[in-house]
């Protein structure tokens, strides 16, 4: 996993290697490793590396020799498979991401294709004076583009774009709007004007320095789902899981595993515990002392069983204040979740150990998790078929000047393109999930609070062959009885007796409401006098929303403070001065 950026000039221009400097060094916290660089003509390219496969010889840019050269944030799971088929006498190095160059030396732009795995990587076809952008289909790992009046620019992160000075940080009214009510943006644009993300599997062609061609794949499965009975199903499934899990331990450093206490985490620690020998080192968070629920005995009753080397980290509210600037600091593209800060938190500690980390991110939306798909099987006169997210989180309460009106439009735009006929309402309501969700909150969270530390986040559920799998179940074994997720519970049944499979879904919590309402006197009136704050509320109304800091009210102080400190760092350029109350007291 790495930092990759780079620029293509017009009219032949050579690209500024100051700006392609400054991209490096914003960049350097996602490879610590080593960096390098390209220059040819009008393009340049910069990589910096964190090292997982082929310690040795997998320095980039990779160079195949035939005027082909590449850079890459990516792990190609499928590379021992394509080095073979391709014949290993071809291949210079022992880099996964050499195969994606040789793919595109005998494929052209279908090279991506063959590709299992995340990726974000940049080729440049010297020959053809072409600069070629793409992105894996989940969005696992981010990529973004600015178009420019001299050219094109790229970044693993939207921050680097602004740190090299190739573009100002304007904020973009509809995105705020839109990350205020959903708590991440949607769709190609985002928060900063003039910066774009490249689509979850979207293939770009650049030429003289201008996007000339746009390609998408999608991993989701065209057809209708299949009749598998629940017996087929469990023996398809323990195929995919152990073929996924194995290729994602791929690695020549050490790999841990984020475990909670619920169905996902544990489907993956189980398979896991069957494919090593030596004990799965597992990271949980939790919360003492607070209301909400702590995950951490299911998690070391889990750990135990398989012999796993459990590592439990208590979360305070003190972690809190103290890392939330942070956070915010390293969440350029916004996610306003509050799951964000302890997930900062578990990859500082796991940083300490391993390089990797697996996670059970996408479990959810393949197999059918939420409450909100269960909901979507009910008749409509038991609440069933109402649109997801309908409503504006801050409705009623009072506290903004006044509520947007179009903050639904990009969620409209993605509904309507998961309107396929073949598809049944819950496939719908997943594909939605895939296309904004995902890669717009959960991956960028993952992304972010582990590359910030130097770790890899890898998610075996979003892979290719599980999605053609998981996509495909009838609702039936995904919905039953009241509970999503049905065939990973009855699989856990089979493979571990150390969890209650069929207990009700709790769902990852963080008290964020409580802590704010315990320094509600402290932080209203600091929140209060922020620019950014008078310009969206009324006057007072944060002051007492952090007073009722429960339910509803709780979720939008959260929101106007993780805005706030993300607005001082990306908006005005000041880092944070200390905690979170040190940080506000610091004038703007």
């Amino acid at each position: 996993m790495c930092g990759i950026a780079g620029l293509m000039m017009a009219q032949g221009a050579p690209p500024d290697e100051r700006a392609l400097d400054r991209m490096a060094d914003a960049l350097a916290h996602r490879g610590p490793d080593g960096r390098g660089r390209f220059v040819n003509g009008s393009v340049g390219l910069i990589h910096n590396r964190l090292s997982i496969i082929d310690l040795a010889t997998g320095a980039q840019p990779l160079d195949d020799g035939a005027g082909h050269v590449l850079v890459a944030n990516a792990e190609i799971y499928n590379y021992i498979e394509l080095r073979r088929e391709l014949g290993e006498h071809h291949f210079r190095t022992g880099s996964d991401c050499e195969v994606p160059l040789r793919l595109y030396a005998a494929a052209g732009l279908d090279f991506v294709d063959r590709l299992r795995g995340m990726y974000a990587l940049a080729l440049c076809d010297v020959a053809r004076r072409r600069l070629v952008l793409a992105r894996d289909p989940f969005g696992i790992k981010p990529l973004y583009v600015a178009t420019l009046s001299q050219g094109v620019a790229f970044a693993s992160e939207a921050q680097a774009l602004i740190a090299a000075g190739l573009i100002a940080p304007r904020l973009s009214p509809k995105a705020r709007d839109e990350l205020l009510a959903l708590q991440f943006t949607t769709a190609r644009a985002t928060i900063f004007e003039g910066i774009e993300r490249v689509l979850p599997g979207e293939l770009l062609v650049i030429e003289d320095g201008r996007i000339v061609e746009r390609r998408r794949r999608s991993v989701l499965p065209t057809e209708a789902p299949e009749p598998w009975s629940e017996r087929e199903a469990l023996a398809r499934l323990d195929e995919v899981l152990k073929d996924s899990v194995s290729v994602h331990q791929r690695a020549d450093v050490p790999f841990g595993l984020f475990l909670s206490g619920g169905i996902d985490s544990a489907t993956v620690l189980t398979m896991m515990a069957r494919l090593n020998e030596r004990p799965v080192r597992a990271y949980t968070i939790g919360f003492p002392g607070t209301g909400v629920h702590d995950e951490r005995q299911e998690a070391k009753r889990l750990a135990h069983a398989v012999r796993a080397e459990h590592n439990e980290v208590p979360f305070a509210p003190d972690d809190f204040w103290r890392l939330l600037p942070t956070v915010a600091v390293a969440l350029d593209d916004p996610v306003a979740d509050y799951a964000t800060v302890p997930t900062y938190r578990l990859a500082e500690v796991a940083r300490q150990d391993v390089k990797v980390v697996l996670s059970g991110e996408g479990g959810d939306e393949l197999f059918a998790g939420y409450g909100r798909y269960r909901s979507l099987l009910r008749p409509w006169w038991l609440g069933g078929a109402k649109p997801m997210r309908a409503s504006h989180p801050f409705e009623g309460l009072g506290i903004l000047r006044e509520l947007p009106r179009d903050w639904r439009a990009g969620l409209v735009e993605a509904e309507r393109a998961s309107e396929r006929p073949e598809w049944d309402r819950l496939q719908r309501a997943q594909a939605l999930d895939c296309a904004d969700w995902l890669p717009h909150d959960l991956l960028p969270k993952l992304d972010r609070c582990l590359m910030a530390h130097g770790v890899e986040g890898r998610t075996p559920f979003l892979d290719p062959a599980v999605a053609q799998f998981a996509f495909r179940l009838p609702p039936s074994l995904k919905v039953r009885r009241g509970l999503g997720k049905w065939l990973l519970r009855r699989w856990l049944a089979d493979k571990s007796h150390a969890l209650e499979p069929f207990a009700r879904k709790r769902g990852f919590t963080v008290p964020v409401g409580e802590w704010i309402a315990a320094e509600a006197s402290r932080l209203g009136p600091l929140l209060e006098r922020q620019p950014v704050i008078e310009e969206l509320c009324r006057p007072g109304a944060v002051t007492q929303a952090c007073k009722d800091a429960k339910g509803r009210s709780a979720q939008a102080v959260w929101r106007l403070l993780f805005f706030t400190l993300w607005h001082r760092r990306h908006m005005l350029g000041r880092m944070p001065a200390g905690d979170v109350f040190e940080t506000l007291e610091q004038r703007v």
